[in-house]
């Protein structure tokens, strides 16, 4: 999680380089807050917040609660400048994909809810708390013992970014809900395909989109340069 939070923030330097706006774009261009004061057994938080990173981070005791998480990039691999070789979002991508590609025909009618998707189709970011989302695609109850494995491994993809104590307590939660998660795909399924997932349940939220360029150029068109992740906790517990 630390690494793609930094190597976040490089790309975004990238972006300054590639659109000369280094007052909009910069590794730097970060604030953090801290919201109440640390402590050993009383509630605080800390949130870091910039162009393609918002991070929500509470804490009780040893409990913690790691959402809403916000990470993305345009672009997401530098090909030149300083941070040339930085890339992120790519395991979320890859296994998504293959995730999708691993169904079943059956399975896979039920996932795909559209076979187009839009220039933007996450729907839980920034102003959208306290919203009520319906589920869309395959109910899990329906995967076998294989495919729940390999969906709870992209879910880890997300739950990873925590520490790995509690991480463990998040997939812990999350396997118990597994039942009652549903995944959903709109968009191609090729190896080059643009797309959009969501998994979602009682505890997590969770949402992939490759999204139209806006920094880099104007279109309607999606593109794997730029992508958002999502990370929500629904239920009160954001």
């Amino acid at each position: 999680g630390l690494k793609q939070t930094q190597d976040i923030m490089k790309l975004n330097g990238t972006l300054a380089e590639l659109t000369r706006r280094f007052d909009e774009y910069g590794e730097w261009l970060y604030w953090i807050t801290i919201m109440g004061e640390p402590s050993a057994n009383k509630p605080w938080g800390w949130q870091l917040d910039g162009h393609h990173v918002a991070i929500n981070y509470f804490v009780l005791g040893d409990q913690v609660v790691m959402s809403p998480v916000f990470m993305g990039s345009e672009p997401v691999k530098a090909e030149s400048g300083k941070f040339k070789g930085t890339i992120v979002c790519q395991a979320e991508q890859d296994k998504g994909l293959s995730f999708i590609n691993s169904l079943t025909k059956a399975q896979r009618a039920r996932a795909i809810v559209a076979t187009e998707k839009g220039p933007t189709n996450n729907v839980g970011e920034a102003f959208r708390d306290n919203q009520v989302l319906d589920y869309i695609g395959l109910q899990c109850k329906k995967l076998n013992a294989k495919q729940k494995d390999r969906l709870l491994e992209l879910i880890n993809i997300y739950v990873g970014n925590a520490d790995d104590g509690h991480a463990k307590v998040k997939m812990t939660d999350v396997k118990k809900h597994l039942d009652a998660t549903y995944f959903g795909w709109m968009g191609g399924t090729g190896k080059d395909s643009v797309f959009y997932y969501r998994i979602q349940n009682p505890v997590i939220l969770i949402e992939f989109d490759h999204q139209r360029p806006i920094a880099l150029a104007r279109s309607p068109i999606p593109t794997r340069q730029h992508t958002h992740t999502v990370v929500r906790t629904p239920n009160g517990n954001d």
